[in-house]
């Protein structure tokens, strides 16, 4: 019974990584954006307040203030002239003049904007240039007895006109204050919403990063975790182990992947442990025939070597005792009796050498073959001269090998070079060697009567033979063993097709320190 996946599972189960990643970072971005919005809306709110505060609010109280103190200075100076007649009193009701204009230059621009704080501005200007129109300029310009006496009878007139100067300067004042008070609550209010904005920033972001952290050790670092642990006891041999992926679309699909891999692995395996055993038995079986055909051919050319003996011994007997004291005919049988006697010996002697390739001399040393070439040169002195051959050689390097099959392959394709010679020319025949690709590349090069093409392949086949053995004599096993010795030794042999003058045989060997050479050293089976 099949449980239903929520509603959301099935939704997001097709999302992979990349489209997480995607949403995950848009969405956050979006968030970032938003609170950077709101952060930037609460500085901005507060520099605002700030920007009120600094440059209008506080300037405008401040000039406000220094407007009154320049009208009492001046009522001051104008007072004590009027009651003294003294010109110093004058000074600081030229001072308070001046000042007032200043600050009322300043304080103007700053209320301009505020309908308020402007009419009490203008109430204040009012009620000030009445007061000068009528006390202060005119007792400011009068001669001290003129001023004495205009200061006595307007006493009263200025007295109430400064007085509700005064309060409206108050009044200006109270309520500029008011305002700064209210910017200031204003400024207070923005800087703790701006503080608990930034608060609600920073907890949202760390909110933000968190639920990152978790979407991703969830959704890849711990999927890919399980599956690298999985896929790593797979790699240790536990091929039972199976891959479940867990996380987003593409991971469960690499997981699926690997597990379908793994399970071909398994079936691979299988096959392969069913092969090698397979494999096993046939080289086992083959391993126990090869030995007995070798035992067989050893103990079968023994065998033969005494009968055949004999038949040679007493056919020979027979021709010193009574040769010429028969008929030709029986001379000529005689005759054939001990040719066949003495080529068969030969072919087995060959046979008995070719089963020993790779199972009685199999030791692989260090071969110097200039030293080889120099023995078998030696051994083949007496063909050599009474045929006129000419034999030369490049400088030949050291191998890995067996001194005695590598003597054997020398003496047989040197052999049949001087053999195979053309009746109408003098034997040449040379030994190149070259170094190609870690493995030494020799070739035996003669001027003689050559192979065709369709008989290059065939003349390495057992006991092949191109001519009679009236024409050449021989058994057809040298090319054969030759190819034996030169595969034995991990190499390749071939007739030179491209070569025109005579016939060119190309083989191969290791060359001493590869790795084809350090494998010939080990045991064979």
């Amino acid at each position: 019974m099949k449980t239903k996946q929520p509603a959301a599972e099935g939704a997001f189960s097709g999302w992979t990584t990349r489209r997480w990643l995607r949403v995950g970072v848009a969405t956050t971005l979006v968030v970032l954006a938003v609170l950077g919005s709101l952060g930037g809306w609460a500085m901005w709110r507060t520099s605002q307040i700030t920007s009120e505060l600094v440059e209008r609010r506080s300037p405008a109280l401040i000039d406000a203030i220094r407007v009154e103190e320049a009208l009492v200075n001046q009522e001051t100076g104008v007072r004590g002239y009027g009651l003294t007649g003294s010109a110093d009193f004058l000074q600081p009701y030229r001072d308070g003049v001046t000042d007032e204009k200043a600050a009322l230059r300043r304080l103007r621009p700053l209320v301009r904007s505020d309908a308020g704080s402007r009419a009490d501005l203008e109430q204040v200007e009012k009620l000030a240039t009445t007061w000068q129109r009528r006390i202060a300029v005119p007792v400011a310009a009068a001669s001290p007895a003129d001023a004495l006496q205009l200061t006595t009878e307007r006493a009263d007139e200025g007295k109430s006109s400064f007085d509700a100067l005064r309060r409206a300067m108050d009044r200006q004042q109270d309520h500029l204050q008011a305002r700064r008070n209210a910017s200031t609550r204003e400024l207070r209010h923005a800087m703790t919403l701006r503080n608990w904005m930034f608060g609600f920033i920073a907890a949202v972001i760390l909110l933000v990063a968190v639920l990152i952290f978790e979407g991703l050790r969830r959704g890849v670092t711990d999927p890919l975790s399980r599956l690298g642990s999985a896929a790593r006891d797979v790699a240790q041999g536990r091929f039972d182990r199976s891959l479940d992926g867990t996380g987003p679309a593409d991971l469960r699909r690499l997981a699926a992947d690997v597990d379908s891999m793994r399970r071909r692995m398994v079936e691979e395996l299988t096959f392969s442990e069913a092969s090698r055993r397979l494999l096993d038995e046939q080289a086992e079986d083959l391993k126990r025939s090869n030995t007995e055909l070798e035992q067989f051919a050893y103990v079968a050319s023994h065998d033969l070597q005494e009968p055949l003996r004999k038949v040679s011994s007493f056919t020979q007997l027979l021709q010193r005792r009574y040769g010429g004291q028969l008929d030709d005919r029986a001379d000529q049988y005689i005759a054939f009796a001990v040719d066949g006697a003495n080529r068969m010996q030969t072919l087995i002697n060959d046979l008995l050498a070719f089963s020993r390739v790779g199972r009685v001399h199999n030791d692989h040393n260090t071969v110097d073959l200039a030293q080889v070439m120099a023995r078998t040169l030696e051994n083949l002195s007496v063909t050599i001269e009474e045929t006129g051959a000419e034999i030369t050689h490049d400088p030949l390097p050291t191998v890995v090998g067996d001194t005695t099959q590598l003597g054997m392959l020398w003496q047989n394709l040197l052999s049949n070079a001087v053999k195979f010679r053309s009746p109408e020319r003098s034997a040449h025949i040379h030994v190149s060697a070259a170094l190609d690709d870690g493995a030494w590349e020799f070739a035996v090069s003669d001027n003689g009567i050559g192979i065709a093409p369709e008989f290059q392949e065939k003349v390495f086949v057992l006991f092949q033979r191109l001519h009679t053995k009236d024409a050449y004599p021989g058994t057809g096993i040298g090319l054969a063993m030759c190819k034996k010795v030169v595969e034995f030794h991990g190499g390749r042999i071939r007739i030179d097709a491209d070569y025109r003058l005579g016939t060119r045989v190309v083989f191969t060997l290791p060359a001493a320190g590869s790795t084809a050479a350090a494998a010939q050293r080990e045991p064979q089976p």
